[in-house]
């Protein structure tokens, strides 16, 4: 079956992209931080997609500018439950006619009509995701109004078909795909990665295993390329010319070529690369998603522990900044100079941290404390990167700009 692809959206170009941090903890919340999740927002056609959904996630959208009717698709990087512990509830929040989608409309059957035109919300995970929604739905005896689809990323290890369940699907479940691992013969890192795993006119979605203690997958999100700045003077003479139509001007900007009775070829407008944007999980080596992630405008990669003598008042004394490291790569995870060195790597622009440790604060910059310890988190990522870095908190929200 191939990609998802929706066309009605091609007349609407992107215009702001950005990700609101819902949730930037790693296993253990805190006051302060709330579990894995964040929002991509596509402007312009106004979709969000999440990426993880850990426990929680349903209210942190309730606390942010993120709107519960606008969520398209969710990503979910990995089976652990600080990362998808939400999606049960997040599920009943936006499958039961929330939002306004289907409100006003009393008669059953014609509700029931109303729903059924309305686009499924989409699921992509690991082996696992499906079996896990359909036990929560199922054992919390959840009703839903909406649609909604799984599509599993599988891994070589993995079965290539099936469901990974007995459990019957979901009265409101359509069929999803069961997507296989694409091989180049070229790569050296031996591993597979899934190529545009959604496509449509804006936007597309490929994916990557990346190193982490269970199955563990990577996403890359790449805005379709863009045409570059017209310059009428250069068309608008040969048209009057030959008393062509000016709508020729909108053809010419989507990139396409037009010849005129004259036989002057008319070269449609150059596209430039849209934004790029790199939303890892948990890992301790992200190495297998370096061919889709390099040039990423932004990177998102956790930095769960970090080495901070004399300004972690719970650092041990013993501690050595090498210790830590192999500490925290035993546990399948990063410090802040591991994701400065990979974004180094990619030539990333921006690099952006999360999943943070419950001993880092995720407060303000009035809370002296957390203020010190993320400043000095950054800078620790920063001396390996030597470009921008940002520490996220919770409700968060980060811009991603076009390449001018």
């Amino acid at each position: 079956m191939p990609p998802t692809r929706t066309n009605a959206m091609s007349t609407i170009a992107l215009q702001n992209i950005s990700i609101t941090f819902l949730g930037t903890a790693s296993a253990q919340p805190s006051s302060s931080r709330n579990h894995s999740a964040l929002a991509l927002t596509l402007g312009g056609r106004g979709d969000v997609w999440l990426f993880d959904c850990g426990e929680a996630t349903q209210h942190q959208v309730q606390k942010s500018d993120v709107k519960m009717g606008k969520i398209k698709k969710v990503f979910i990087t990995h089976t652990h439950g600080d990362h998808m512990f939400g999606i049960g509830p997040l599920l009943a929040g936006c499958l039961n006619g929330m939002g306004g989608t289907v409100e006003g409309i009393e008669d059953k059957r014609l509700r029931a009509e109303a729903i059924q035109e309305l686009d499924p919300i989409e699921i992509y995970g690991p082996i696992g995701t499906r079996a896990y929604i359909r036990s929560v739905l199922l054992y919390t005896h959840t009703r839903l109004e909406g649609r909604y689809v799984v599509h599993e990323l599988r891994f070589p290890k993995d079965p290539p078909h099936g469901d990974f369940t007995s459990l019957p699907p979901h009265r409101c479940e359509l069929e999803g795909r069961n997507i296989l691992q694409n091989f180049d013969p070229q790569s050296s890192s031996g591993h597979g990665v899934w190529n545009d795993i959604h496509v449509d006119d804006l936007v597309s979605v490929s994916a990557a295993p990346i190193l982490h203690s269970v199955a563990c997958v990577g996403y890359v999100v790449n805005e379709a390329p863009l045409p570059e700045k017209m310059n009428p003077s250069d068309y608008v003479p040969h048209i009057k010319r030959n008393k062509a139509p000016m709508s020729h001007l909108q053809t010419l900007q989507r990139g396409e070529d037009i010849t005129l009775e004259d036989g002057t070829v008319l070269k449609g407008v150059g596209k430039r690369p849209g934004r790029k944007i790199a939303i890892l999980g948990d890992t301790y080596d992200p190495s297998p998603i370096i061919p889709l992630s390099q040039g990423a405008d932004l990177l998102v990669h956790e930095a769960t522990n970090a080495y901070l003598p004399g300004v972690d008042p719970h650092a041990h004394e013993e501690d050595t900044e090498e210790g830590v490291e192999k500490r925290t790569k035993s546990r399948g995870h990063s410090t802040p100079q591991m994701a400065g060195r990979f974004a180094k790597l990619i030539r990333a622009r921006r690099l952006a941290l999360n999943h943070f440790s419950a001993r880092y604060k995720g407060d303000d910059d009035t809370n002296e404390e957390s203020k010190s310890i993320m400043g000095a988190i950054r800078e620790l990522a920063e001396k390996e990167f030597g470009g921008e870095v940002v520490c996220a908190r919770d409700l968060m929200t980060i811009n991603v700009p076009r390449v001018k």
